[in-house]
C-alpha cells in the first residue's frame, strides 16, 4: 500500500515511464534530422528496449531522493521503495523486450 502513496508512485513513475519516454523521443528525433544514426543491425523495437532499460537507476535515484528530502524524513523510505519498484520494472520489462527482440532478428 505504500507504493501508492504519492512519493513513490510518483518516483516509479518517472523511472519506468518518464526515462524510457525522454530517451526514445530524443533518439527519435536524433536520427530523423540527421543528428545521430541507427546502430548497426538494430531496430526501432530494439532501440526502446535499450530506452526502458534506463529506467535503472539506484544511485543517482536515491542520491537525489536523500537531497530533496533531507528536511522530510518521513518520505525517505518512500524514495527506497519508488527506486527499486521503477527500476525492478525497468530491469523486467526491458529485458524482456529486448530478448524478444534478439529471438526474432
Amino acid at each position: 500500500s505504500s507504493l501508492l502513496m504519492p512519493v513513490p508512485l510518483g518516483i516509479l513513475m518517472g523511472l519506468f515511464f518518464g526515462k524510457q519516454v525522454g530517451v526514445m523521443f530524443f533518439s527519435f528525433f536524433a536520427v530523423k534530422f540527421g543528428a545521430a544514426q541507427m546502430p548497426d543491425n538494430s531496430s526501432w523495437l530494439s532501440l526502446y528496449g535499450v530506452s526502458i532499460l534506463t529506467g535503472i537507476g539506484f544511485t543517482m535515484s536515491l542520491f537525489v531522493g536523500n537531497l530533496a528530502f533531507v528536511e522530510n524524513t518521513q518520505y525517505i523510505d518512500g524514495v527506497k521503495i519508488g527506486v527499486l519498484a521503477g527500476s525492478l520494472l525497468s530491469t523486467i520489462f526491458g529485458y524482456f523486450l529486448l530478448s524478444l527482440t534478439i529471438k526474432n532478428s
